[in-house]
């Protein structure tokens, strides 16, 4: 059975929403696109870059809502897989691996090995978390992880949080989100002063 992994850079009131680039997800006006980048040419990530590449190693698959979707297929899906280091690993690692994309509205997917999910968005997930496997990659997608959340179908969450307060900005768990309860597995405090922690539900150590 193949685990769900949501990976995410969140700050302290929990917004994730742009942080990779100013123009990433300017929904309702959000101000504060590519925090996360920012914060990082500033402080450093190399430490979390070295985490982030190994975890990757572990991605068998992709699931991800209509708009991370198409931010991943403009970019590791057309960058070069011969560009040295850990872009064009990932780049041809991303391009391997399957895409599966929960969206109401795509009806055709360009990126290689990308499969549209049906209406019954849960039901497919539920097959695909069956097949033998290490670890379904989600990014992004806050529509995606709450139906996911609501479902018991999040195996791990892994999460940098970055010392920041934005006040505004979507985030990753919203009201009325589905009560759940997790267990510390690890933490890592880096020296650019985010905090990268993976959290189980108890029944799946």
């Amino acid at each position: 059975m193949s685990e769900i992994v949501v990976q995410a850079y969140v700050t302290l009131d929990g917004v994730v929403q742009g942080g990779g680039g100013p123009h990433e997800d300017d929904d309702g006006g959000f101000p504060h696109g590519g925090w996360a980048a920012d914060y990082d040419a500033e402080h450093g990530g190399d430490d979390y870059g070295n985490l982030v590449a190994e975890w990757e190693s572990r991605t068998d698959a992709l699931l991800l809502g209509r708009r991370t979707y198409e931010i991943f297929a403009g970019s590791w899906g057309v960058w070069d897989e011969g560009a040295d280091g850990f872009t064009g690993e990932l780049t041809r690692r991303y391009n391997r691996v399957p895409k599966y994309v929960a969206s109401r509205t795509l009806t055709e997917l360009s990126w290689v090995n990308s499969h549209l999910l049906g209406p019954d968005l849960v039901a497919d997930v539920r097959r695909i978390r069956e097949q033998p496997g290490r670890e379904v990659r989600v990014w992004g997608s806050t529509e995606l992880v709450r139906t996911l959340g609501e479902r018991d179908l999040v195996d791990e969450y892994r999460l940098a949080v970055y010392p920041l307060v934005l006040g505004t900005g979507k985030r990753l768990f919203t009201a009325g989100f589905t009560p759940s309860t997790f267990m510390l597995a690890e933490t890592w405090p880096l020296s650019s002063g985010v905090v990268v922690s993976r959290y189980r539900r108890r029944d799946r150590t």
